[in-house]
């Protein structure tokens, strides 16, 4: 095929390879790319995790398809790339695995070479590779095989049928990985021993590879069709057939993650979720998102400019949460300041997690009580002296009022400004589709504006199955006092108050 010379007036495609699941198998090639794009076109088998990382205001394109339903035909997607292309946009094919590995990349590349539109492609952790190596089945090995094939199973294993080459495979390579197999299984495992693969070769089938829904059975050739009928596994499975499915027993690392599976509700802000979630996946566990809370900024912004402005006037400046520094020092920067403005003014913060975000803009706290809430703090300042030191506290609309007064009975002149509120946001359809069909295993609060939004957001009905299956972690005295408060029994609180010692918690609940 003639390719014509790419039109300069025209866009651009990116033909990614998203991975065969596990967001962070992404490269980093493809996260840059897909921050640059405009359009974005994706499958089925590309993970709903790496949309976050396409810029907000990207066109999202879904081209998915399941066995026996074509939502969009191949034909569609060519046209839909091109003419998103020849409008002058910047276009990342998001594929599942890895572009040219049965993924008809190869296909959408010459579309896009006649058509003279400028195109990358950017190859992927294939699937092929990846989900063995995730169920422990190391695909060659010194002491077992040397060689390996990959195979496309979802041919049509008859006499007309000449381009797999079955006696070949069988008797001349140690290692076969079959993707898109499932349907024909029986038939692959019989045309196997046909041309001679011993009956005994064990086989193991592992499901949704990679992610936190996967699952392995293994077998041999005369009895894993059986073996997963009875499992009931079905597709998207890889089929790995060879000596080396032995050595899974010693090197499966992957599903004896302690949390594997575990459905775990995060009502975190949506910016904020992602420590949680990054440390239970990295358990094994399945994240459901949905933000119970969002933050913003105050309407009226004239107190916290005034607070800013006067700083010099100030002894003390306490923060008792991220989003406070976070609000607080984006305003300060935003109206022309550095961090000169604030002196000789001495810093305090509530929590690890307050403290680490302090620390992140090259601050010290000078108190950051063991007692992670404003009880401890209050200890640390009663015994410093505070009398007759003006106090400045950023904070949430609606807090805790501990604070102030306690500073206030100890001589303290107190001044509290609004630098942020939280809303409860209105829960996307698709959130309350999954929460209907799921069973969440564990629900996660880590604030009391969690807790309430989560009763004020949930239908009854919903709210009610949910806490009817799952246990209740969370962070803090304060956020379970909440929890409490509406009837709920909690499970987990760590002894620390922070992300990773809820998350050791959660982990130790199913140990």
């Amino acid at each position: 095929m003639e390719r014509i010379k790419p039109d300069s007036s025209s866009g651009r495609v990116y033909l990614i390879g998203a991975g065969p699941g596990d967001p962070g198998l992404l490269t980093v090639r493809g996260k840059e790319l897909l921050a640059e794009a405009e359009v974005v076109v994706y499958d089925r088998l590309a993970s709903p995790r790496l949309l976050p990382f396409a810029s907000p205001g990207a066109e999202r394109i879904y081209v998915g398809k399941r066995m026996g339903s074509h939502t969009v035909t191949q034909e569609d997607i060519n046209r839909i790339i091109v003419e998103k292309a020849r409008e002058g946009k910047c276009v990342a094919r998001l594929k599942g695995g890895d572009p040219f590995m049965f993924g008809r990349g190869g296909e959408e590349a010459q579309i896009l070479a006649k058509a003279g539109i400028y195109f990358e492609v950017v190859p992927g952790v294939t699937s092929a590779i990846a989900v063995p190596a995730y169920a422990g089945i190391p695909l060659t090995h010194r002491a077992h095989t040397a060689s390996v094939a990959f195979i496309t199973g979802h041919r049509k294993l008859d006499s007309n049928e000449a381009d797999i080459d079955w006696e070949g495979l069988a008797k001349g390579v140690g290692t076969l990985v079959f993707l898109m197999g499932m349907k024909n299984l029986q038939n692959i495992a019989e045309r196997l021993m046909k041309y001679g693969r011993s009956p005994d070769t064990p086989v193991a089938v592992t499901r949704w590879g990679t992610t936190p829904l996967q699952t392995s059975v293994t077998g041999n050739l005369k009895n894993i069709a059986e073996k997963i009928r009875e499992a009931r596994l079905g597709p998207p499975s890889i089929i790995v057939v060879g000596e080396v499915v032995a050595l899974r027993d010693k090197a499966n690392w992957f599903e004896n993650l302690p949390l594997l599976g575990k459905r775990i509700l995060v009502t975190r802000t949506r910016e904020q979720a992602s420590d949680l979630v990054r440390l239970l996946e990295r358990r094994g566990a399945y994240c459901l998102e949905c933000p119970t809370i969002e933050v913003h900024w105050p309407k009226d912004l004239r107190p916290l400019d005034q607070a800013i402005n006067s700083l010099a006037s100030f002894d003390w400046v306490i923060f008792s949460s991220t989003n406070a520094v976070r609000f607080f020092f984006e305003r300060l920067f935003g109206l022309g300041f550095d961090l000169r403005a604030l002196g000789n003014i001495r810093i305090a913060a509530v929590g690890a997690g307050t403290g680490k975000a302090i620390s992140d803009l090259h601050l010290t706290s000078d108190v950051m009580p063991d007692d992670f809430r404003a009880e401890g703090l209050m200890q640390a300042f009663s015994e410093i002296g505070v009398s007759g030191k003006r106090i400045l506290i950023p904070r949430a609309e609606k807090a805790r009022e501990i604070l102030p007064s306690r500073l206030s009975e100890l001589g303290a002149e107190v001044s509290l400004v609004t630098t942020y509120v939280t809303l409860a946001p209105k829960i996307k359809p698709e959130i309350l589709a999954i929460l209907e069909q799921e069973i969440i295993d564990v629900l996660t609060f880590t604030s009391s504006s969690t807790v309430k939004n989560f009763f004020y957001l949930l239908s009854d009905d919903l709210r009610n199955k949910i806490i009817g299956q799952a246990k209740v972690a969370c962070i803090g005295p304060v956020t379970a006092g909440t929890a409490e408060a509406f009837g709920l029994e909690v499970t987990v609180q760590p002894d620390t108050f922070t992300i990773p010692s809820m998350v050791s918690a959660i982990e130790d609940l199913f140990k």
